[in-house]
């Protein structure tokens, strides 16, 4: 319906737009997970994948594949001879369309919602034959990686993978919805903006029309949406594209998704209540988990005490105790020349064998994690403790390290030490997380929400012998730190907040500053120039002149969210086209060498360097 007020036309529509009904489609009348026993003796048409076909005497059955399910095809020779010959010649993932009557299965298959029915064949059309795929299109495929991401194609029809897909539609679709009904706007910006530096590694794009010159694509649109702030925008949203040119891990890809959100007229507690409201709001509408307690909130310093990490796991215990007062100064010369030592005691684990004992040591010497030793300590059933390094301790001192731990008879005490606390609370991090690996304690289906607040403001770079930011330039110190902005810079802490689910950071943000003077003196303490802050940052500080309203905000990781839903190890799965651990797009073979009349057009020359 249209409405004239004045001269201007306002759309109003006041029912849904009907969904179109599949009898409305030319090649099919059902899918084929849609019939039932109750739809026996009807007249349908379907289209879709084969999936297999098996010849038993005069019959051949075949099932058809499409994304909504798996329905049984039935050919009988005695009926007609030529069709059930057709049909034996069919090879996997030949598409096909077939018409034949709903018939109910005398051999039911109680695995597949369809399994009470089958479809007698009285016609069939081949609508494209198939190579045959280079591995099974099943739940349980014979492919590994590699082939798989190559023909991705094809990895996208088997179950797993495109349940993955339509959970992560299932979640932006509840993302909306939430953020729509907390009046945010959903607002786009643009993807050729401007290289910032200070950060990850910038994609840079040439500009054919300004020689010379290069776009990036962005980090996150965090100057964009902090301008949309000041334009009045109050309460933005974008589930947008960001690009980082970062070495690759699990939870990361050159190109990943963010629920980006911006809010003005708002304090930290704002923030981290609206965003809760909405983590839970995903858990219950999405994964049927009703969440009623507040999330826990830890200080960054309490989680690198007790944790050594600023995304603790805390589905179990196993926290964090610190031993110098009681293993130093006793003759072990790893402990007396050591700057930290701590462990964790892990509960009925005195069952561990030797062997078991020297593969964890071997663990948390690999050198991705770089511990040079573990000492560990049993408590026997009489309260004993027995320890490797025996012949430096007393019983007494021993039982002294029991009680810090509050170790009982059947625990196992693990001890690591190592001259830089901050480097030795990391690797503790690492034997932690396995432990509960080991012990059944990371149960995928458990869910542990917390938020770290309290961050430094700034973080030592020795690669660049400065002060760094821990999340970026333009977080808001807490107020009461800002005086020592002057005279402990490194003191300081930050209004921002980091969103942990099991370990993994699923979001963060912070309250940004917005008076230009503020913004000023951080990028002095970062080392800009006011030459260099202005050219890279003056659009933002200029804009911040023109009355800048207290705003802050939060970045969830989408692809990280639906990971961890889908209780997957990485996030490569609930990406539809992903990049491998370099970086490449083995399907589309990118990124690859441009044609030297592209070059020449951007006015491009190479000089590669011989590797």
């Amino acid at each position: 319906m249209v409405v004239l007020i004045g001269t201007t036309i306002f759309f109003t529509i006041f029912a849904p737009l009907n969904k179109l009904k599949l009898q409305e489609i030319m090649f099919r009348s059902h899918t084929c997970g849609e019939l039932r026993l109750a739809d026996a003796g009807k007249n349908v048409t379907l289209a879709g994948w084969v999936q297999r076909a098996r010849k038993m005497g005069g019959m051949t059955f075949v099932d058809l594949r499409d994304r909504y399910g798996i329905t049984q095809l039935v050919f009988n020779a005695e009926v007609n001879a030529d069709l059930c010959e057709k049909a034996n010649h069919l090879g996997r993932e030949f598409v096909i369309q077939v018409t034949g009557s709903v018939n109910e299965r005398s051999n039911k298959n109680a695995n597949i919602p369809t399994g009470e029915i089958e479809i007698i064949v009285s016609e069939m059309n081949v609508l494209n034959n198939a190579l045959t795929p280079p591995f099974t299109i099943e739940d349980n495929s014979d492919g590994g990686d590699d082939i798989r991401m190559k023909y991705r194609y094809l990895d996208l029809r088997r179950n797993p993978v495109r349940k993955n897909l339509e959970l992560r539609h299932q979640m932006t679709m509840e993302v909306r919805r939430y953020l729509d009904s907390q009046g945010f706007l959903e607002i786009e910006t643009p993807m050729l903006v401007g290289s910032t530096p200070e950060g990850a590694r910038d994609f840079v794009v040439p500009s054919r029309m300004n020689p010379g010159q290069f776009y990036a694509l962005p980090q996150s649109p965090q100057t964009l949406k902090q301008l949309l702030m000041v334009s009045g925008m109050d309460r933005y949203f974008q589930i947008v594209k960001c690009f980082r040119d970062e070495d690759l891990r699990a939870d990361r890809q050159p190109e990943f998704t963010q629920i980006d959100c911006e809010m003005s007229f708002v304090e930290q507690e704002d923030v981290i209540s609206l965003f809760e409201g909405m983590a839970k709001h995903l858990f219950k509408e999405v994964r049927g988990v009703e969440l009623t307690e507040p999330f826990v909130r830890m200080p960054w310093a309490d989680a690198m005490k007790y944790y050594g990490s600023d995304k603790p796991d805390i589905r179990f215990g196993m926290k964090f105790v610190e031993l110098m007062d009681i293993m130093k100064g006793h003759g072990f010369p790893v402990f007396d020349g050591a700057a930290y030592i701590g462990g964790i005691c892990a509960e009925g684990a005195a069952t561990y064998t030797r062997k078991q004992l020297d593969q964890l040591t071997d663990y948390v010497k690999r050198p991705q994690i770089g511990a040079k030793g573990m000492v560990y300590a049993r408590v026997e059933a009489d309260g004993n403790v027995k320890s490797s390094v025996d012949k430096f301790y007393t019983q007494e001192v021993l039982q002294q390290m029991k009680e810090a731990f509050g170790a009982k008879p059947g625990d196992l005490i693990l001890i690591l030490s190592g001259d830089d606390a901050m480097k030795t609370r990391k690797q503790l991090c690492e034997l932690r997380l396995e432990m509960g690996r080991q012990l059944g304690l990371r149960d995928k289906n458990q869910f542990a929400c917390l938020w770290v607040v309290d961050f430094p403001m700034f973080e030592w770079s020795e690669e660049e012998g400065r002060l760094m930011a821990m999340h970026h330039p333009f977080t808001h110190p807490k107020d009461e730190d800002i005086p020592m902005l002057d005279t402990n810079p490194a003191a300081v802490r930050a209004d921002a907040y980091d969103m942990v689910i099991n370990g993994v950071e699923v979001g963060g943000g912070s309250i940004r500053i917005h008076d230009s003077q503020l913004q000023a003196k951080m990028f002095e303490i970062l080392g800009f120039t006011p030459e260099k802050a202005q050219e890279q940052f003056g659009f933002l500080m200029n804009a911040f002149k023109y009355g800048a309203p207290p705003h802050g905000g939060l970045a969830y990781g989408l692809d990280r969210w639906v990971s961890l839903f889908a209780g997957l190890d990485s996030i490569r799965d609930c990406i539809a086209f992903p990049k491998n651990n370099s970086g490449r797009d083995v399907m589309l073979d990118a990124p690859a060498a441009l044609d030297q009349s592209q070059l020449d057009e951007l006015q491009l020359a190479l000089d590669l360097k011989e590797e």
